[in-house]
C-alpha cells in the first residue's frame, strides 16, 4: 500500500525558512519521481517542486532560487527546503507520485507564514 506521509510544516515569519519531510513506502522509491506541491485556501492545488529518479529537480517558477528538493534512497524520503519564505507560500503542502498513471498524495502539512 503506497504511503505518503509529510511533516515540517508549522508557522514561521516572513524571510524566514522551513523544512518539509515526505516518508515514502509501499513501492520502489527510487523507480519513481516525486513532487511537491500546495493549496492556499480556496485556491486550486499548484505544483512547486519535483525531482526525478535521476535527481534531475524542477521549480514552480516562484520557489526557483528559494527552494530546493532532495530524496534519501536510504531512508525513502523526500525534503523540501524552503527558505526567504513569504507569506503567500503559506498553505498545505502535499507529496505526490504517479504510479502506474494512478496519483498518490499525502494528506499535507500546513505552512504559514505570518508576522
Amino acid at each position: 500500500q503506497v504511503q505518503l506521509v509529510e511533516s515540517g510544516g508549522g508557522r514561521v515569519q516572513p524571510g524566514g525558512s522551513l523544512r518539509l519531510s515526505c516518508a515514502a513506502s509501499g513501492f520502489r522509491f527510487t523507480d519513481y519521481a516525486m513532487r511537491w506541491y500546495h493549496q492556499a485556501p480556496g485556491k486550486a492545488r499548484e505544483f512547486v517542486a519535483g525531482i526525478t529518479t535521476g535527481d534531475i529537480m524542477n521549480f514552480a517558477d516562484d520557489a526557483k532560487g528559494r527552494f530546493t528538493i532532495s530524496r534519501d534512497t536510504a531512508k525513502n524520503t523526500i525534503e523540501l527546503q524552503m527558505n526567504s519564505l513569504k507569506p503567500e507560500d503559506s498553505a498545505i503542502y502535499y507529496c505526490n507520485t504517479l504510479i502506474s498513471w494512478v496519483e498518490y498524495w499525502g494528506l499535507g502539512t500546513q505552512v504559514i507564514v505570518s508576522s
